[in-house]
């Protein structure tokens, strides 16, 4: 819980760079925005003290010169593509999106649907923008994108795109997910700005890895961790270090895209200020780190969340065991073992002492709680209520009664069709708040659930989706060892 970044100096920063690169570019700059716009947990987790609404807060700063893009690919309508973390479609998304924007009075330039080529559902998603007042605009595939750069930049390329006439000086371009065309929506409205003689300019803005950090750093091991999926790798920016005689940190892909992207931006300008990738960027978030130790510690944490993460969706049938070799290699590179996560060792302790499922949360000021399966309760639902009894200071006795309980056991295994008569998470917090109607206790509890907010917890079996879903609720960063508690098929 060491605080490690200073947020409010990171927003100040931030939004003065941006300024200084409109002010480059004749007062007019696209910004593709990577990563998350709204609720950056993986930021917030590495880099102890930034807040997951900054990059929002820091747009916020600067609301009256910023219109947004939001970009999405047709083919992501057609495949009718999810995001993990929310569990919603990305054409959704882009509506929760709208919502936000306007209820942060941020101006919005339209909707852009990239890589269009007559989808049934992308044109059904255009209607239905258009029922609602959103302005939309097609973006379509283009031959050779993107070798050809002599037909990328004409009329027969970008030129086909439809032209979103925005006003402000700002204009963030977003999207749903990766691979929405953010930068090639950034690229076509540089053409046509420049076509009516506006000098538009192009910069980049993703938070990780750190461009200013080394490049064995834990912070941006981690997000090779947070993104061993994709085969991100970072790496030192050749570019910029022949340009300029110094060493940063880009990613793979950036790197290997950058020729193209040159030769693109010259033929639209005329000439590219960018000499390397890393030239592109605007990321001010390594200014803003102010205790380096508590920092990597916190990056560590992360990328052993991530290995048990993957181990587990690798038990499930969600990941390719690959993955999880990956992950250890990272872990070597970090220098941390599963031995260092200490809230996973108290679990394997209490789970080796009842000889049943366990767990254990790491509280605010370091003290380690632990919980065991019991008749009645869960592991999960038993180490979620000792550590509000901690909280809260109130003894270990039974704050919910027997006779609260027992009726919601019967209700699961003799009218729901429950074969375990235990309470999840949930079903515990429900039971604990009818019970803080009557007793004192109980309702001191219910104050205490808002301490539970970014602590660590480890479970030694696998969690019931129910448990999970809870303590993400909570702020609780869980993980769990990759077994499941019985050994069957089919897990639910």
């Amino acid at each position: 819980m060491r605080k490690g970044f200073d947020n409010e100096k990171y927003i100040s920063l931030q939004a003065n760079r941006i300024r200084e690169r409109i002010g480059q570019f004749d007062g007019k700059l696209y910004l593709e925005f990577g990563g998350k716009l709204f609720d950056d947990y993986h930021a917030s987790r590495v880099l102890p003290g930034f807040a997951p609404d900054a990059k929002i807060r820091m747009l916020q700063s600067m609301v009256d010169d910023v219109e947004i893009i939001i970009a999405i690919n047709a083919n992501d309508i057609e495949k009718n593509k999810l995001r993990g973390d929310l569990g919603i479609s990305y054409e959704d998304d882009v509506l929760r999106l709208l919502d936000l924007f306007a209820s942060l009075n941020f101006a919005v330039g339209g909707v852009v649907i990239t890589r269009f080529t007559g989808q049934p559902s992308a044109e059904a998603f255009r209607s239905r923008l258009g029922a609602l007042g959103v302005r939309s605009y097609l973006h379509y595939p283009i031959a050779n994108y993107p070798t050809d750069i002599e037909g990328i930049v004409s009329d027969s390329g970008f030129g086909k795109n439809e032209f979103v006439e925005t006003t402000h000086p700002l204009v963030v371009v977003t999207a749903p997910g990766p691979g929405s065309g953010k930068m090639a929506t950034c690229l076509s409205q540089m053409y046509h700005e420049h076509k009516r003689g506006v000098q538009a300019g192009y910069a980049k803005y993703e938070t990780f890895p750190v461009w200013n950090l080394p490049l064995r750093h834990p912070v941006n091991i981690a997000y090779e961790a947070a993104t061993v999926d994709l085969d991100d790798a970072n790496a030192i920016d050749p570019f910029h270090l022949e340009a300029h005689g110094e060493s940063t940190v880009n990613y793979n892909r950036d790197i290997e895209v950058f020729p193209v992207l040159h030769a693109l931006m010259e033929r639209i300008m005329g000439e590219s200020m960018y000499q390397s990738p890393t030239d592109m960027g605007v990321n001010m978030v390594g200014f803003g780190i102010v205790d380096d130790d508590a920092v990597r510690v916190a990056a560590r944490r992360e990328i052993l969340r991530r290995y048990f993460r993957t181990a587990v969706d690798v038990k499930r049938g969600k990941a390719e065991a690959e993955l999880v070799e990956k992950l250890r290699l990272l872990m070597n590179q970090a220098e941390v073992s599963e031995a260092d996560l200490e809230v996973r060792t108290a679990a394997m302790l209490k789970a080796e002492a009842t000889s049943g499922p366990a767990g254990a949360i790491e509280m605010p000021d370091g003290a380690i709680i632990t919980g065991k399966t019991s008749n009645l309760l869960g592991a999960a639902s038993s180490t979620l209520m000792n550590a509000l009894k901690y909280a809260a200071g109130i003894p270990d006795i039974d704050v919910i009664s027997d006779a609260v309980i027992e009726p919601i056991c019967d209700l699961k295994t003799e009218h729901l069709g429950s074969k375990n008569p235990r309470l999840h998470s949930d079903e515990t917090l429900l039971a604990l708040s009818v019970s803080s109607a009557t007793n004192p206790q109980a309702e001191a509890l219910m104050r205490h659930t808002g301490d539970l907010a970014g602590c660590d917890a480890f479970f030694s079996v696998i969690l019931s989706e129910a448990d999970e879903r809870l303590l993400h609720k909570l702020g609780v960063h869980v993980c769990t060892e990759p077994v499941y508690e019985k050994l069957r098929f089919y897990h639910k």
